[in-house]
């Protein structure tokens, strides 16, 4: 009941930043619950609209309806069917590694520029002003501009509404305070009659269940929105398994990925089925729904009842709800977006990954939410580049204690005469296995005399076929130099894909110290034989 009384108001202002009436939020959540309390596997997972995905329905379908109102709330609710679909073709096909796509870093940075442009679309409404523009910047400009003429009212509603939240957030977590926010506000109005004196608000609100029933319109109809559904899954589950992961730590119980698919699927298609657009599961509402003590997936079925309940008896109560408590509600939850800790963090542990997660925060700021999570995307990319670029490093023997070492680390660390020493700081994939293969040729082409080029591979925790096809091709073009080639440190699966493949590598057991490297080089076969020493 807690989870529902919270919901109201959420959804009734998300349902506006998607341009759709408000109950649709409500229907949304009622029945896109039920879908997920029976497929779901997180014990306090909540679902039903959440605030980028409201804004990337408003922003596009927008579009895609051509200016014709009547096409607007049939192709948002297509939306949701498509991506029902989409969902239960990518559990069937086992895709739960969509998450991978989205790194943590690249994630943060997404999430609080969409935070800052969700939160200017709601400054028209919180200082009742006309508003406008397309953009963030456009959104800001046009807000700044027109403050001489706000609406002393609607700005009164929406400060006290936000000092209200923040204090109850901390005074009363876990309660449903924007319910009560909501309500004074409707009292308020309902007592002084502004509604009637310029202030905005929710208007007539129909009242009764949803109508079941499937889209009034064909996905064929309706150009570019299988990219959009795909966009629309793909932030939905990085969300949704993002927020219950989170729970799932914390209690201590096991999240099966895959079956999260299914559930969103699920909720997805009754969502779709009774007029709403897609969802979602939220961290915010989760952690009320836990915080109030849900213990399964069932305290979703009695929101789902609590909130018909509401729609059969209580709609008229929302009427009077301004508009800029709404906004509030809105600007106070998209808050927790922003994570400025974890982004200082990133700046004093890794640089590189601060300004990959600065690009993502602009980009979703200049582009907007949809092309944002697209730049996310190519920035996870770029970070998974140096993987395709591992280090290999050269090492030499230490003048005390005959250890090896890489020389970059330490320059006192000799080479060891007709021997050449490389360590591979990472898997040895098909992605990475020509930089590798460049990176030795170009070092050992500088060293004439070269009689062995040996490759560590005791920090490569898997090779794959291409790295071990990419090792014989390496030990034909050093042969035909005037040298062999062995690998080191090879765990039990390498050597055993080695053998089987035939690569024509020696296998050198041990290589920790200089002695090692002249044992091996002693024990050398002659060039294209097999092997320098036996493979443990």
């Amino acid at each position: 009941m807690t989870l529902a009384a919270y919901a109201i108001p959420v959804s009734l202002a998300y349902a506006g930043l998607a341009g759709m009436p408000p109950m649709v939020g409500i229907d949304g959540y009622l029945l896109g619950g039920l879908g997920y309390a029976l497929l779901g596997s997180s014990r306090h997972l909540a679902v039903g609209p959440t605030s980028a995905i409201s804004l990337m329905v408003g922003a596009t379908v927008a579009q895609r309806a051509a200016g014709d109102p009547g096409r607007y709330a049939p192709i948002a609710v297509l939306s949701a069917f498509v991506v029902a679909i989409l969902a239960l073709l990518a559990w069937l096909l086992r895709l739960n590694a969509l998450t991978s796509f989205i790194s943590e870093t690249n994630s943060l940075g997404f999430k609080a520029g969409a935070a800052l442009s969700i939160g200017s679309t709601q400054l028209a409404a919180f200082f009742g002003v006309p508003g406008g523009g397309d953009s963030f910047v456009e959104r800001l400009a046009s807000a700044a501009g027109q403050l001489g003429g706000l609406n002393p009212w609607a700005t009164l509603f929406a400060t006290g509404a936000v000092v209200v939240l923040l204090v109850g957030e901390r005074r009363l977590p876990g309660r449903p305070v924007a319910l009560g926010v909501a309500a004074l506000a409707i009292v308020l109005v309902w007592r002084t009659g502004l509604d009637h004196g310029g202030l905005a608000v929710v208007g007539t609100v129909p009242s009764g269940l949803p109508t079941v029933g499937l889209p009034a319109i064909r996905a064929r109809d309706v150009d570019g929105l299988l990219p959009l559904a795909v966009a629309w899954l793909l932030l939905a589950y990085i969300e949704g398994v993002s927020a219950a992961r989170a729970f799932a730590d914390r209690r201590g119980y096991a999240l099966d990925t895959r079956q999260e698919l299914l559930a969103l699927g699920g909720a997805n298609l009754l969502a779709a089925l009774g007029g709403g657009y897609p969802f979602a599961g939220g961290l915010l509402r989760s952690a009320g729904n836990e915080k109030a003590g849900a213990r399964t997936p069932l305290a979703l079925a009695f929101a789902s009842a609590t909130l018909a309940v509401c729609l059969l008896f209580l709609t008229g109560l929302v009427q009077t709800l301004p508009r800029a408590v709404l906004a509030a509600i809105v600007l106070v939850a998209v808050r927790g977006l922003v994570d400025v800790q974890a982004i200082a963090r990133l700046w004093r542990v890794s640089r590189t990954e601060f300004w990959v997660a600065l690009v993502s925060f602009f980009g979703v700021l200049a582009l907007g939410i949809l092309k944002g999570i697209v730049l996310a995307a190519i920035a996870s990319i770029l970070l998974l580049r140096r993987a395709a670029t591992p280090k290999v490093a050269r090492c030499g023997r230490l003048p005390e204690g005959d250890r090896l070492a890489d020389v970059a680390r330490h320059p006192d660390a000799a080479a060891i005469p007709g021997v050449r020493l490389f360590r591979l700081e990472a898997t040895l994939l098909y992605f990475n296995t020509d930089h590798v293969r460049q990176r030795i040729l170009r070092a050992v082409a500088g060293e004439p005399g070269t009689r062995l080029v040996v490759c560590d591979l005791s920090s490569s925790p898997h090779v794959d076929l291409a790295g071990v096809r990419m090792l014989g091709k390496l030990s034909g073009e050093l042969v035909a130099r005037g040298c062999a080639l062995a690998v080191a440190g090879a765990n039990h699966e390498a050597r055993a894909l080695l053998d089987a493949d035939g690569c024509p590598v020696g296998q050198v057991q041990r290589l920790t110290t200089g002695a090692d490297a002249r044992a091996a080089l002693e024990a050398a076969a002659p060039l294209g034989v097999r092997s320098a020493s036996p493979a443990p």
